[in-house]
This record gives C-alpha cells, structure tokens and sequence, in this order.
C-alpha cells in the first residue's frame, strides 16, 4: 500500500458516501455474527456472506475508478515515470480485485 501519496486521493468528493456504504457493510457483518451465534440456517448465511461481498465490490469498483480519473489521468498527463508508475499501480490493483473473484 502506497502510504506516502504525495497528492490527494482520487476518492475525496466521494468519501461521504464511501463511508455510509462502508459502515452499512460494518452493520452486514456484524449480523452475519448474530446469524451465526444463533444458529441460523447455513443457506440464509450463505446468502448474506454473498450480499456483503456485493456491496464491497461496489466500493472497490467505486475506488478505482476514482483512482482511474483522478490519480492515473493526472499523471498521465505530467507524463515521466510516474505516468508509468500509476499505470501499472492500477493494473496491478485491477488484477488483485479481479482475482479474488
């Protein structure tokens, strides 16, 4: 994880809403433990463990296609080594969300 980002993160008009997206995900998971502890049916787990992927899917979509216009296409248009650097950043950030699915 690049921690040392000199610019802001393509996601700051969004962040609002990526954090309500993110704490419904928290309230999914923290009722997939109720499920659990009360024994509910494994389909019916099954079933929500599905929904919360979903829905962090969508943020991770939302995250690189943000990153994608705003980090990418500014140095892409600077153009040097750091365009290449952020091309190949989110190629490789597309390959590790793609290959968990």
């Amino acid at each position: 994880m690049d921690t040392e980002s000199k610019a802001d993160p393509g996601y700051l008009e969004d962040k609002e809403a990526i954090l309500r997206r993110l704490s419904r995900i928290e309230g999914q998971v923290r009722g997939l433990g109720r499920m659990v502890a009360d024994q509910a049916y494994c389909i019916d787990v099954l079933t929500q463990i599905a929904a919360v992927e979903r829905a962090l899917d969508g943020v991770a979509v939302k995250l690189l296609a943000d990153h994608a216009d705003h980090c990418v296409r500014d140095a892409v248009r600077r153009g040097g080594s750091e365009a290449e650097e952020k091309v190949d950043e989110l190629m490789a950030a597309v390959e590790r969300f793609t290959r968990t699915h």
